[in-house]
């Protein structure tokens, strides 16, 4: 079929430049999408998903019967994919390869921000309404109108939100600018000029002038190449588990029936396990408690909007607890819906229905499916003909064969394909089996990934508290670039403080190699290059916590900053000048460093609002802590599990108020609007007038408040 179809040059381009990857030791991922169901695919190593032992489908990737092309997306690591890009131009020709331009189009959020510009409205009140619009799929103003309440009411009394919004509907869908897109890259036969239009882009890439739709449509095909962060999570975890314990682990290699694992899972502990962290799968997770591979695919496929709306989930729950009994309209979709204790969960399994009870060939099961999912009325009724007829041949009554037509049809628009989501749940349990038996490397891994991201630096600090591993603070003498497992627990990487790239932490690493340690703060000057540790960083690092064996407190370390630089920019002088000291040729030709008297320390709110400053949480305390006894049972939700909320509801959340801004309506009263943050991150609460005027005492910077509002 694959070269009837005429796709070998296509599986081998694809082979060639993934061997080039593992060759070079960049993460692949083990498959995405209907590819895993191609046995050659497999053979070949583009995907490391066995399809007979997981039932998939050759068909639902390639049949004679489909009209567009699949194309093969596969997973690099982010680091690598570039490499891998780079390559498959020099392969296959400079001339021959571009990635594929995108153009961005201006979504309810974007529109809201973009229109306020032009409608001269601060750009603070912008965002805030902007903020106001719930974050859900095909989003647009006039159903966030609909759903967001609040919004409706500023919508009705404000009249210049009226205009903003009236504007904004006009303008969403336009296209906004062009990009390049996330992972298509497409390779043609002879120069692409001579298919498609080329541009640059400001980066100075070639990029096609046509979309991935047109690019479908003159016949090239087009292949993505898709970063995924997760991989390098693993990649990394891996390396810090060989360097430090002498481990050598194949991920490929782990197995797939440990119970740990799976305890791991059933607990809902899966902050940075790969596709399972959301706080609605892990209440899924409990109610489940999955222990095996199968029920891991299922909770793939499952927890998606559809399924979710639908009751689908709670109807597989109870099936896999024996609560609900487990029934099938006739004996022959036991072997198919067995795994899914009735559920029909994924495409692949109505084209195995079609095709065993009816006698279609997979190819025109696959054809069935995707007009059961596009509900494309006059096709149905002829297939449903079709099917009745058919399952009558192989000796099932038409009244049951039309029962499973129904049941096929309702589920067909819910079912997802069972290929994608079993590499995915592969790479959830190789994360979540890392976590369970190298906790400490594998949250050093996910920090260090994360270290650009400050809420789910924080997210992830609170996990690992949970987890009772101590993230301990910087440390100018032992911490390395990112962060590190020690005997007492991970070691903040000075990369992840504030103000400090990594070319500062490059120069301090390299000068403390050649010193060992550092003494003090004006030695530490002295030795690094004061072009990239400049006093903002310096002053950054104190704050931190990250020189506090330097000197008696941070107060006085942060005031001798200037008088330290000063001294080493002169010590650097006297060096380079080769001024000896009094014994000629001793190692420190300079005058003796500067030494203050200690000043007082600065007060503990002080610190830590330093600390928050520095590192986007609160190393050495929290405010909240003060309070926690008194909390406990009051709150509903904290500022990572409400993130996770897609529908107006009430809920509880305590936290220390910070970048609290008090504004005035159009009608002159005041309202607020602040960052509520707790142990697991912040979120931002509108206070309306009416609620303001009753409780504005006690809103102000630094409170700790106990909020009751509506996500």
């Amino acid at each position: 079929m694959v070269i009837r179809m005429g796709f070998p040059g296509y599986f081998l381009i694809v082979w060639d430049f993934i061997k080039f990857a593992r060759d070079r030791g960049i993460p692949v991922g083990p498959g995405r999408g209907s590819a895993a169901g191609s046995l050659v695919a497999y053979c070949l190593r583009i995907t490391d998903i066995d399809p007979l032992q997981y039932d998939l489908l050759f068909e639902r990737f390639l049949n004679p019967e489909r009209i567009t092309m699949p194309d093969i997306d596969i997973d690099f690591c982010i680091r690598g994919r570039g490499q891998v890009i780079d390559y498959v131009r020099e392969r296959y020709g400079r001339e021959n390869v571009a990635q594929i331009i995108t153009f961005a189009s201006m979504g309810a959020k974007a529109v809201v921000r973009d229109a306020g510009r032009g409608l001269d409205i601060p750009y603070g009140e912008c965002d805030r309404i902007a903020k106001m619009i719930p974050v859900e799929p095909d989003m647009t103003i006039d159903r966030a109108l609909h759903a967001a309440p609040a919004l409706r009411q500023l919508y009705e009394k404000d009249d210049r939100i009226r205009q903003l919004l009236d504007v904004s509907r006009r303008l969403e869908g336009l296209a906004r600018h062009a990009s390049v897109h996330a992972a298509g890259v497409v390779i043609s036969p002879r120069p692409i000029v001579e298919y498609s239009p080329l541009g640059r882009t400001k980066d100075n890439e070639v990029v096609t002038q046509y979309a991935m739709d047109e690019i479908g449509a003159i016949g090239l095909l087009k292949m993505d190449f898709l970063g995924l962060k997760t991989l390098t999570l693993i990649h990394d975890c891996l390396a810090r588990i060989r360097s430090a314990e002498r481990v050598d682990l194949r991920v490929e290699a782990l197995p797939l029936d440990d119970p740990a694992t799976y305890a791991l899972f059933s607990a809902a502990r899966t902050a940075g396990v790969f596709q399972f962290e959301s706080s609605g799968m892990q209440d899924i997770l409990r109610k489940l408690r999955p222990d095996r591979f199968d029920d891991l695919v299922a909770l793939n496929a499952l927890f998606r909007p559809g399924p979710i709306g639908s009751g689908m989930i709670d109807d597989y729950v109870e099936r896999r607890h024996g609560r609900k009994a487990i029934e099938y309209i006739v004996p022959q979709l036991e072997e198919i819906l067995g795994v899914t204790y009735g559920v029909i969960v994924y495409q692949e399994q109505v084209m195995q229905i079609a095709s065993r009870l009816a006698g279609f060939s997979l190819g025109e099961a696959d054809l069935l499916r995707r007009a059961m999912g596009k509900k494309k009325k006059d096709v149905m009724t002829a297939q449903r003909t079709r099917f009745v007829k058919g399952c009558g041949a192989r000796g099932v009554p038409e009244r049951d064969a039309r029962r499973i037509f129904e049941l096929m049809e309702y589920f067909a628009g819910y079912g997802f394909n069972k290929a994608h989501s079993t590499a995915y749940a592969l790479v959830a349990y190789q994360t979540a089996w890392l976590k369970t038996h190298y906790p400490r490397h594998f949250m050093a891994a996910l920090l260090t990934a994360e270290k650009e991201n400050t809420d789910n630096v924080v997210k992830y600090i609170a996990a690992c508290r949970v987890m009772e591993i101590p993230v301990l603070p910087p440390d100018v003498n032992t911490s390395d670039m990112d962060f590190t497992v020690e005997s007492e627990g991970i070691l903040f990487g000075l990369s992840a403080v504030k103000n400090v790239g990594e070319s500062a932490v490059k120069t301090i690493l390299e000068a403390r190699q050649r010193l060992g340690r550092f003494g003090s703060l004006p030695v530490l000057c002295r030795e690094v290059d004061l072009r990239l540790v400049n006093k903002r960083v310096l002053e950054s690092l104190v704050k931190a916590g990250a020189m506090d064996r330097l000197g008696p407190n941070r107060a006085t370390l942060c005031a001798a900053v200037d008088a330290a630089i000063e001294w080493a920019q002169k010590a650097i002088r006297d060096r380079e000048n080769g001024q000896a000291g009094l014994f000629g040729g001793q190692s420190d030709p300079s005058p003796e460093a500067p030494a203050r008297g200690p000043m007082p320390e600065w007060t503990e709110k002080v610190r830590l609002v330093h600390e928050k400053e520095t590192l986007g949480f609160y190393v050495s305390g929290h405010p909240l802590n003060d309070y926690a006894g008194r909390i406990g049972g009051l709150v509903t939700h904290t500022s990572a599990s409400v993130k996770e909320v897609h529908h107006p509801r009430p809920a509880t959340l305590a936290g220390i108020v910070s970048a609290l801004k008090r504004r005035r309506t159009r009608k002159g009263d005041f309202m607020a609007v602040f960052s509520l943050e707790d142990l697991e991150g912040a979120i931002e609460v509108v206070v309306f007038p009416e609620t303001y005027a009753r409780h504005r005492t006690l809103v102000q910077e630094e409170a700790a408040l106990l909020v009751t509002a509506t996500v």
